[in-house]
C-alpha cells in the first residue's frame, strides 16, 4: 500500500509524484466521446484550427481526471475511505496532444473527523504541470482517510 494514513499526514507536506503521461490524440478522442462531450475544440481539427488555439484542444475534465490519477498511488491508495469532494478547480493554461504532464500536491489542511474516530479529513492542492512547468491544472481535493491508530 502506497498512500499514507491521516496521522501520517502534516500540513506543508509536498511531494512530487513521479508517474508523467504523455496525451496522446487517442486519450482525448476516447475520454471526450466516452463522456459524450460534442465540443468541436476536441474532436474538430478543422475547427479547433480556426480557434485562437490554432489545434486540438485536450478535453479539460480528461486533464482533471489525470491529475487525480497520478496523485492516487502517492496519497490515498488503500487509505481512502471516500473522496469527499473537490474545489477551487482552475485550468489556467491549455493541454495540448503531445503534451507530458506531471502531478505535485501538497498537504494544505488535516481535520479530525467528528463522525468518524477511525479516520479524518486531508485537503490537498493537487497541481498539474506541463513539459513547461505551466499549470495545466489545479484544485482542492478533500478526501476522508483511514487512521493508522485509531
Amino acid at each position: 500500500m502506497a498512500g499514507r494514513h491521516f496521522d501520517e499526514w502534516q500540513v506543508g507536506d509536498r511531494i512530487a509524484h513521479e508517474l508523467r503521461r504523455t496525451v496522446t490524440e487517442t486519450d482525448n478522442l476516447l475520454f471526450t466521446t466516452m463522456t459524450h462531450n460534442p465540443q468541436p475544440l476536441h474532436l474538430d481539427v478543422e475547427a479547433a484550427k480556426a480557434s485562437e488555439f490554432g489545434q486540438i484542444l485536450v478535453n479539460g475534465t480528461f486533464s482533471f481526471a489525470l491529475m487525480i490519477g497520478l496523485s492516487v498511488g502517492d496519497t490515498t491508495m488503500g487509505t481512502l475511505v471516500a473522496n469527499l469532494g473537490y474545489d477551487k478547480l482552475v485550468m489556467p493554461k491549455p493541454v495540448f496532444i503531445g503534451d507530458t504532464l506531471r502531478c505535485e500536491t501538497e498537504v494544505t489542511e488535516l481535520k479530525e473527523s467528528r463522525s468518524r474516530p477511525e479516520a479524518g479529513i486531508v485537503t490537498f492542492t493537487h497541481r498539474l504541470l506541463n513539459q513547461r512547468d505551466e499549470i495545466v491544472c489545479q484544485c482542492l481535493r478533500m478526501a476522508l482517510l483511514k487512521k493508522r491508530s485509531a
